[in-house]
């Protein structure tokens, strides 16, 4: 439920407008493909966890395989983009208030859900997973009660509206309308749906059976998301033309609101509205929790300032916490120097980064396989199908995507600000590794 908590969130209630405005109906294929992609990167993390389930998960485990240098740079990269990416869930989650009140400045919703979010991971541990799991939970339920809604406005009608049928699929300049080229463009914003799903691999120190749990958890997690996502979606383009969720280089609104409000259902719109609300801040929850156990392992190995890796009484790296932090003081700023373009500014940034990440967990993966073979160690419980193919092949297909940010103009900018991180965060591996002698935690 942590995982599905991490990866529900704006990438599928806001984000997905940004995806259909590239693919149209053809949104739909993307979501699959991402789902395969996911399970391949879920699969090969609870491969490598369940043997070394530590803290900082799959940064400890590069740095194992792959070196220091890539143990440094991928913690690190991973909390830079994830400490972004909480900025942009509380700005999400200011975009909907505004649904109910249009006027008020956005600024000032984000300030005050930070301070929630702030709280609840200042908690223990314990009460963190509890408030996480119902958050979790309200938005699994909402997505089932989204699709069974509009499974009856598709086929049957509700009480004020039509049956839509399913000509909005192929209306419009028809199921693909943008071409191949506008599907692989929809890959970058679909993707973004499913980062969070790694966080599982994170939770493995924290885990009673790691053993267990974690390669349960993950391959469930990728399978459900696959299905709310696809189902999700494909309800959002038969239901409302394309074109009327499709909300070109801006978002204003989350697409599954719109269709209710298309549909002539406002109180259900308001109960959505109330619901991808939620899922933003459960989001931004999530991965603040993983920020902070990111650090700690920074912390661990003398990557960072030794005070944040201290715990409190309760078992909560506070300090680490507060520098984690700083993407919610980032959104605050963001949101009111920009309003209409905060969140995207934002995630161009992030999803650059993720998709950088995940090409660095599956060379560790490769490292992982091919060193235990030749040190004669066991294979892993649990073994990732088809691996090195399928594997290679990903890596492929997030580079690919990489790529093609770079025809995307609200997303190009990530290049100017991604490429000079890692030079930065290059040269400080350097000058930190020389003043550290310790060895790493494993």
């Amino acid at each position: 439920m942590i995982g599905l908590g991490g990866a529900i969130g704006t990438g599928l209630f806001l984000g997905s407008s940004l995806a259909i405005s590239q693919a149209g109906p053809a949104t739909i294929v993307a979501y699959i493909i991402c789902a395969g992609v996911a399970l391949v990167i879920g699969w090969s993390l609870a491969e490598m966890v369940v043997v070394h389930p530590e803290a900082g998960a799959f940064g400890v485990i590069a740095h194992r395989y792959l070196g220091p240098w890539a143990g440094f740079v991928v913690r690190w990269t991973y909390w830079t983009i994830q400490v972004i990416a909480i900025g942009g869930e509380v700005i999400a989650a200011g975009i909907y208030v505004q649904f109910w009140w249009p006027s008020l400045p956005l600024w000032l919703p984000v300030t005050v859900f930070s301070a929630v979010v702030l709280v609840v991971n200042t908690a223990a541990v314990k009460l963190f997973g509890e408030v996480e799991y119902w958050f979790a939970m309200i938005k699994v339920m909402a997505i089932i009660v989204f699709i069974l809604l509009g499974v009856l406005l598709i086929t049957l009608g509700l009480p004020g509206a039509e049956a839509t049928g399913v000509s909005n699929l192929t209306a419009h300049d028809g199921f693909l309308p943008n071409g191949m080229s506008g599907l692989f463009l929809a890959m970058v914003f679909v993707l973004f749906s499913y980062i969070g799903t790694e966080i599982v691999s994170v939770t493995a120190a924290e885990s009673e059976n790691p053993v267990r749990d974690i390669p349960r958890a993950a391959r469930r997690m990728v399978t459900r998301l696959a299905l709310f996502y696809v189902l999700a979606i494909a309800i959002v383009l038969t239901v409302v033309p394309w074109t009327a969720t499709a909300q070109g280089g801006s978002v204003n609104e989350s697409p599954f609101v719109t269709v209710f409000s298309a549909a002539g259902i406002p109180a259900a719109a308001t109960v959505m509205n109330f619901v991808v609300l939620t899922a933003a801040l459960s989001s931004a929850n999530t991965n603040l929790y993983l920020t902070t156990r990111m650090m700690h392992s920074l912390a661990a190995n003398r990557y960072a300032p030794a005070w944040t890796g201290r715990l409190s009484a309760a078992g909560v790296p506070r300090n680490a916490l507060a520098l984690s932090a700083l993407g919610l003081a980032l959104a605050a700023i963001v949101s009111a120097a920009s309003e209409s373009g905060a969140y995207l500014a934002l995630f161009g940034v992030s999803v650059f980064g993720a998709l950088v990440v995940w090409l660095l967990i599956l060379m560790t993966h490769y490292a992982f396989r091919r060193t235990r073979a030749a040190q004669g160690l066991p294979p892993s419980p649990v073994r990732l199908w088809g691996a090195p193919a399928t594997s290679g092949l990903v890596m492929l297909f997030l580079a690919a995507v990489l790529v093609s940010t770079l025809f995307i103009d609200s997303l190009r900018p990530a290049w100017w600000a991604g490429v000079p991180f890692f030079v930065v965060v290059s040269l400080a591996y350097v000058v930190v590794s020389r003043r550290s002698t310790s060895p790493v935690r494993l």
